[in-house]
């Protein structure tokens, strides 16, 4: 067994705090919200998972997750490193879920984002509202989008509720 395989993951990167609710996948008006999260990464490892806070499933259907890199300057998305889904119900609701991406290597000091999106599920997911002078999470934005628009909302004083698994 290599020294990776015997090394446990745990969350390097994590905002658990969740006062608010930002919204994923197909809303009734049929538009489809994406939402995500930038965070730079405290040390060099292999990722294991992404997990989010589930605060409601309105909709069931298959939440899909992709880690990108990201340019903090430009405030821009590097095409998708890796991707996964999960399937999303009722007992999803209230709790934290694991999106396995294993094996993508992060770099210490590097800013990645991951994005959240659906074409058939509607989830809330557990987010930290701050302020501009006390922002939830210092090291990253969360993002909002409308699938096939160029414009994308970056929030400092709010955070997605996220925990980063990587074996360092």
């Amino acid at each position: 067994m290599s020294s990776l395989q015997t090394k446990k993951s745990k969350p390097l990167i994590e905002q658990a705090t969740t006062n608010t609710t930002s919204w994923v996948g197909r809303r009734p008006d049929d538009k489809e919200l994406l939402c995500g999260q930038t965070f730079i990464s405290p040390a060099e490892g292999v990722l294991d998972s992404i997990e989010v806070f589930s605060s409601i499933v309105s909709k069931p259907g298959k939440l899909v997750m992709t880690l990108h890199q990201f340019d903090r300057h430009h405030k821009t998305w590097g095409p998708a490193m890796g991707t996964t889904s999960v399937e999303m119900n009722s007992s999803s609701a209230g709790g934290w879920v694991a999106f396995p991406i294993p094996g993508l290597q992060l770099q210490k000091g590097q800013s990645y984002g991951f994005k959240l999106e659906s074409a058939d599920a509607y989830v809330g997911i557990g987010e930290a509202a701050g302020s501009y002078a006390n922002p939830p999470f210092d090291d990253g934005q969360e993002w909002q989008f409308l699938k096939n628009e160029q414009r994308s909302h970056a929030f400092s004083y709010f955070s997605l509720a996220f925990k980063v698994g990587l074996r360092a």
